[in-house]
């Protein structure tokens, strides 16, 4: 029997319910650039009939290069998106 819809923390998914959006950056490359975008989506969704949760990575594993940026490490991460959360309201 499937479970629908299905609870997400206090969110319900599924049948019945709001399209669940998550949307972000790939990756968090600065505090301001996260917290722009953020603003963003909060802004284009709020009038849209969605479910917005935020998301971002702090670390990438995937690069293809070793040398590639891959996030700003789990401390600042998860700074920033207490602060986009914050701000935004958005989870």
């Amino acid at each position: 029997m499937l479970n629908n819809p299905a609870k997400i923390g206090p969110y319900l998914c599924g049948a019945g319910q709001r399209l669940l959006v998550i949307a972000g950056p790939c990756v968090i490359e600065s505090e301001s650039l996260t917290l722009s975008i953020a603003e963003r989506l909060a802004t284009a969704a709020r009038d849209l009939p969605v479910q917005l949760f935020f998301m971002a990575s702090f670390y990438m594993a995937t690069r293809t290069s070793r040398e590639s940026f891959g996030g700003t490490g789990l401390d600042d991460g998860l700074r920033v998106l207490a602060g986009v959360r914050e701000t935004t309201g958005l989870p």
